[in-house]
């Protein structure tokens, strides 16, 4: 009896050992699980996607825009100038004397990338052609050219005196005039290039003006000599055109200029002159009243072609 109750207690002994060897193994595995969980490296932080590509944000950001251009976007806001207008990536868009190209260098990679038109309306070529115009116009082709998979394939016209249409009739959406108006009045084609425009736009088109701002109360300069043209002017050219004024935005508004600079609107950036046009820039001239207004007071006008 006494041998039957040893083997017992020998198996019973067994058995809890087992058992505690299980309990051992299985908290030392929780144990394990619980440490690597703790040691695990923490998830990569996640960075800020972009703007979508092809969004205006997107061109408006974009890395081929230079430094000294997006420094002027405090005072020009693009972004915000062209949704006024109701740009639209599938849209035919013919911008009047761009110049250098800097609203350029935002539209043409946008309507590219969202199976749009861009028309540059260039000045003047020929023979009689003006020679800083001429270099404008040569490196502006030579620019937007360049790149295919950034700028697509832009297409080029000219605008002035004796000039054709700008671009086939009744086909663009937008028509811009960016600080250009005063050069036109400057040669006598101010009406042309509101009519060019009328006939460039499809019914339902949008006429975008941005121009220095005369105050209503200074004398309106047949030749706009100084660069400031009054608003009821503008709206005036646009009316007998056949435009429909739609809406005026302050979004370019700059209260600080006074319009009664030295050199006309050129005094202020991004020209800065400090001396008449032609002449040898003065060292002597104090720059700094002007440069702490920046750039010009600028109405934002949008027109529309009846339909």
């Amino acid at each position: 009896m006494a041998e039957r109750q040893a083997s017992v207690d020998a198996v019973s002994r067994r058995f809890l050992l087992g058992g505690a060897v299980v309990l051992s193994l299985t908290g030392a595995a929780a144990c394990g699980r619980k440490d690597d969980k703790a040691t695990a490296a923490p998830d990569a932080p996640s960075v800020p996607a972009g703007p979508p590509e092809g969004s205006l944000e997107w061109a408006v950001q974009g890395p081929w825009r230079s430094a000294q251009d997006k420094a002027r976007d405090a005072f020009r806001h693009p972004m915000e100038t062209l949704r006024f207008y109701g740009l639209q990536p599938k849209m035919a868009v013919v911008e009047f004397w761009p110049g250098g190209g800097w609203y350029a260098e935002i539209l043409v990679p946008y309507l590219a990338k969202g199976g749009g038109t861009y028309v540059a309306a260039l000045f003047p070529e020929g023979p009689t052609a003006d020679p800083a115009q001429a270099v404008l116009n040569a490196a502006f082709r030579t620019r937007f050219s360049s790149d295919k998979k950034l700028y697509g394939e832009p297409q080029f016209s000219v605008f002035g005196a004796a000039s054709g249409p700008v671009t086939a009739f009744g086909t663009a959406d937008l028509c811009l005039f960016m600080r250009t108006l005063h050069g036109w009045m400057a040669a006598g084609i101010a009406e042309k290039a509101f009519a060019d425009a009328f006939a460039a736009l499809r019914p339902g088109g949008v006429l975008g003006v941005e121009q220095h701002r005369l105050a209503p109360a200074q004398d309106q300069d047949p030749v706009a000599a100084n660069g400031y043209v009054q608003e009821a002017f503008v709206r005036q050219l646009a009316a007998e055109a056949g435009f429909v004024f739609v809406e005026a935005s302050e979004i370019n508004a700059n209260l600080q200029d006074t319009k009664d600079h030295p050199f006309g609107v050129d005094t202020l950036a991004p020209t800065r002159l400090t001396a008449p046009r032609g002449q040898p820039a003065d060292p002597t001239f104090d720059r700094a009243r002007y440069d702490a207004i920046g750039e010009s007071d600028r109405m934002t006008l949008k027109f529309r072609k009846p339909e």
